[in-house]
C-alpha cells in the first residue's frame, strides 16, 4: 500500500529532528513536532538528580516573555514534592510515564497541587524518562490545561520508542544531561551551563532532610528526626496515612504518632502551615 501524504509529513518531520540532534533548538523542534499530533500547553526538558535539585536543559517560554516564577519557586525545592521526581529517584524506567501513575492516593488534596500544579500545568501531565545512571533521568514533561484522554496516552506511548530514541542521541550535544559534575565530581571539568545552573537559588538544596533541618535550625524549632523527615515529606507529597505506613513499613498508629509529635515539635496545626514552613519563605519568616 502506498503512503498518504501524512505519512510522508511524518517521515520529514523526523528528519528534520535528526537534523537538530547538535543544535541548540532541539527541544523547542521536537515539540513543534509531537504538538502536530496531541495538544498540550507547556513543556520543559530536565535533568532529575536524586537529592539534589533538578537541571534545566530547555524550557518553554512565557507568553508575554517574563521569567516565570512558579517554575523559579519549583527549582529551589517543590520539585521534592513532584510524584514525577519521586519516581524517577525511587523507581527510574525508561519511557512514558503518566501522572496517574505516579501520583500518591492524596495529591489533589497537596498544597503543592494546589498552589503549584494547578497554577502552572494546570490539568494533566506526562513525561518521557530516559534513565542516565543510578542517580539522573533525562526527562521532557509535556503539561496541559486538560485532562489526556485514553486516545492522547496511547498516541504518546506509540511516539515513546523515536522520542526515546532521539533523546538518547542527544545526550552527547546537551552539556547538562554529560556533566559528571552532577555525580558529585568535583573534580570533573563542568560546562558554562551546568555551573550557571549550579549557581541558581536553591540548587545547593542537597536533599529534604538538609532543607528540613535547615528551617527548623533557622527558625528555633525543634529538630525532626529523620523518620519524622520522612513522614513530612511524604504527608507533603500527597501519600495519605495508610499509603505512608505501607512505604516505610510500619503501622497506621506509629505514622499518627508521628504527625502528632512533628506538629507539636513545629508548632504548626495543619498540612498547610507545615507546606508553608518549608516550602514559602514567607511562611516561614512569619512563623
Amino acid at each position: 500500500m502506498e503512503p498518504d501524504w501524512q505519512d510522508r509529513a511524518f517521515h520529514h518531520h523526523i528528519a528534520t529532528l535528526i537534523d537538530a540532534l547538535d543544535g541548540p533548538d532541539f527541544w523547542t523542534r521536537l515539540t513543534r513536532v509531537i504538538e502536530r499530533f496531541l495538544a498540550f500547553d507547556n513543556w520543559v526538558a530536565l535533568v532529575f538528580i536524586r537529592d539534589r535539585a533538578p537541571l534545566v536543559c530547555a524550557e518553554s517560554p512565557m507568553p508575554d516573555g517574563t521569567v516565570d516564577l512558579l517554575f523559579r519557586a519549583y527549582l529551589e525545592g517543590m520539585y521534592q514534592l513532584d510524584p514525577f521526581y519521586i519516581n524517577a529517584c525511587e523507581r527510574p524506567r525508561a519511557g512514558l510515564v503518566t501522572l496517574a501513575e505516579v501520583a500518591p492516593d492524596n495529591f489533589r488534596m497537596t498544597d503543592y497541587y494546589q498552589r503549584y500544579f494547578k497554577s502552572n500545568i494546570i490539568g494533566d501531565e506526562v513525561q518521557f524518562n530516559l534513565p542516565l545512571d543510578a542517580r539522573r533521568t533525562l526527562i521532557i514533561s509535556l503539561g496541559a490545561k486538560h485532562h489526556y484522554t485514553e486516545r492522547d496516552i496511547a498516541m504518546f506511548a506509540m511516539f515513546a520508542p523515536w522520542v526515546m530514541a532521539l533523546m538518547r542521541q542527544r545526550l552527547p550535544y546537551e552539556p547538562l544531561a554529560a556533566s559528571q559534575a552532577a555525580d558529585g565530581d568535583e573534580g570533573a571539568p563542568q560546562s558554562e551551563a551546568a555551573a550557571a545552573s549550579e549557581a541558581a537559588p536553591g540548587a545547593r538544596d542537597v536533599d529534604y532532610a538538609s532543607r528540613f533541618e535547615a528551617v527548623a535550625r533557622q527558625s528555633g524549632r525543634t529538630a525532626l528526626t529523620a523518620r519524622e523527615i520522612e513522614v513530612v515529606r511524604q504527608s507533603l507529597s500527597g501519600f495519605s496515612t495508610r499509603a505512608i505506613a505501607e512505604r516505610l513499613e510500619i503501622s497506621f498508629e506509629t505514622v499518627r504518632a508521628h504527625k502528632k509529635h512533628i506538629y507539636a515539635k513545629l508548632g504548626v496545626s495543619s498540612q498547610s502551615e507545615l507546606f508553608a514552613l518549608f516550602y514559602e519563605p514567607n511562611g516561614r519568616e512569619g512563623a
